[in-house]
């Protein structure tokens, strides 16, 4: 690898304020939670086009520079972590949305654009980007298809995946493959976007997308409701899938330590009592307001007759609904309850998730260094969270916390990421989810994609 060469050559197609090389590079930052610790890198370029992305990794390319894709850096498994002999590619720069289809449903954007700003220009058309997420202010939509993001509608909506119709990218090479079709059917041999989504930038850059939108619900209805035992939390959800015909868009579940974490010391309202094991977040999306609230009060007071549930409040105004799933969604509270934290978002079997993150928590509180311990998640879909507080950051320790959680997984066909991916962090646990013949054919893939093995380095697979 040559840099001097490199740096010669981007300066010649990058205008001046697309570029940073020496001490200018540690003026950024490689996650949205590290911003006290300065970017290593050989350069920070910032292409404002496909085109540019193109030229600057076919440059990257001819020299074999490891490239690192830079998006809203909100990454939790260290897919935006750098080293000071990789250059970054940032893709701030490339935020326009291009069209909004009302007619088609669909909205197509360049990668760097921030995921909300896509929300509320499809809510200006009156349609629905349905990707809802914490972090939703700040990932954008190119990182979230490459690592295939999921969030609180999924199992109604579906994954990203599920949601884009066309895609662009740019391979290892420079060549740039553009496909960015609105139709939803296309079987004209294979579906190459699926190998994109997902792959967490390993074999291609994500430069475009169309997405597809949905009608914009007329209401939006929500209860938080309290459960003591983890087999009345499947039952209601059953029964409330069959009882509001097909409006059932969001069922989070959180146990007790968590919800009592986020709202005794944070300021959020706190709706119900501590004595509960169980909380579930409840919300439908319909077209009619009055008759959708009072559909799903009616299911909740019958689930309190039938002595499902325990306890529940319904949300009579959206600033109520508001307070309520800002419990859910503000996290990060969790975070701070200790001085180092680990982030987990396994996939299990429905029918299987209280005992096992019962079993999970256990074993967890029998180690010295473990603080907190707060499950939560989309049990709707069978994804649930940890975020685990310690006062330790060796790597024995966080290597015993990830044998504790990800240990049940292989017996129970289950997933170490449900939605966030493997990035670093996580591959070296990647067999307790995926077999050594599926793991080989992920290595040829990107051999494949990536002879060089340039782009994204090190994720996912060694």
């Amino acid at each position: 690898m040559n840099t001097e060469n490199l740096i010669k050559s981007l300066k010649s197609i990058l205008k001046k304020n697309q570029l940073l090389i020496g001490e200018d590079v540690h003026s950024r930052f490689s996650h949205i939670w590290r911003t006290d610790e300065p970017l290593q890198a050989v350069a920070v370029t910032f292409p404002k086009s496909t085109e540019e992305i193109s030229l600057i990794v076919s440059l990257c390319n001819k020299y074999n520079q490891k490239i690192i894709v830079h998006g809203g850096l909100t990454n939790l498994v260290g897919g935006t972590e750098t080293k000071k002999d990789e250059l970054v590619i940032s893709l701030e720069k490339m935020n326009s949305i291009e069209e909004i289809d009302p007619q088609s449903k669909t909205i197509t954007a360049q990668g760097g654009v921030i995921i909300e700003n896509l929300i509320n220009a499809a809510a200006d058309k009156d349609l629905l980007l349905p990707l809802n997420f914490g972090a939703k202010g700040s990932a954008q939509i190119g990182g979230a298809v490459s690592a295939n993001a999921g969030g609180l509608r999924v199992f109604r909506y579906g994954m990203t995946r599920q949601m884009v119709l066309g895609i662009e990218v740019v391979l290892a090479d420079g060549t740039i493959i553009s496909s960015l079709k609105k139709i939803i059917k296309d079987n004209s041999g294979y579906d190459l976007k699926q190998l994109f989504i997902g792959s967490e930038g390993t074999l291609g850059i994500v430069t475009r997308v169309v997405m597809r939108l949905q009608e914009a619900p007329k209401s939006r209805s929500s209860a938080l409701v309290a459960l003591n035992s983890y087999e009345n939390v499947v039952k209601l959800l059953k029964y409330l899938e069959k009882g509001l015909s097909g409006s059932l868009s969001g069922f989070e579940l959180i146990w007790n330590s968590t919800y009592k974490a986020m709202t005794e010391s944070s300021g959020l309202k706190k709706p119900l009592s501590y004595n509960y094991k169980y909380y579930v977040f409840i919300e439908s999306l319909g077209s009619n307001p009055k008759k959708d609230y009072a559909l799903l009060e009616n299911h909740i007071e019958s689930a309190l007759n039938k002595s499902m549930i325990e306890d529940a409040v319904m949300a009579t105004s959206q600033k109520e609904l508001n307070e309520i799933w800002q419990i859910r969604e503000d996290v990060s509270i969790l975070a701070s309850k200790a001085k180092y934290d680990q982030h987990f978002d396994i996939s299990i079997p429905i029918p299987q998730i209280g005992e096992v993150i019962e079993s999970i928590t256990e074993k967890l509180k029998t180690l010295d260094s473990v603080k907190t311990v707060f499950p939560f998640g989309h049990v709707a879909d069978g994804n649930i969270h940890f975020i685990i507080g310690r006062d330790k950051d060796d790597l024995k320790t966080i290597d015993l916390i990830n044998s504790i959680v990800y240990s049940p997984l292989k017996k129970l066909n289950g997933s170490l990421s449900a939605e966030h991916g493997i990035g670093l962090h996580k591959k070296g646990y990647l067999k307790t989810s995926r077999s050594e013949e599926e793991i080989e054919l992920m290595k040829k893939l990107k051999k494949l994609f990536d002879p060089k093995n340039i782009l994204n380095p090190g994720r996912i697979i060694f």
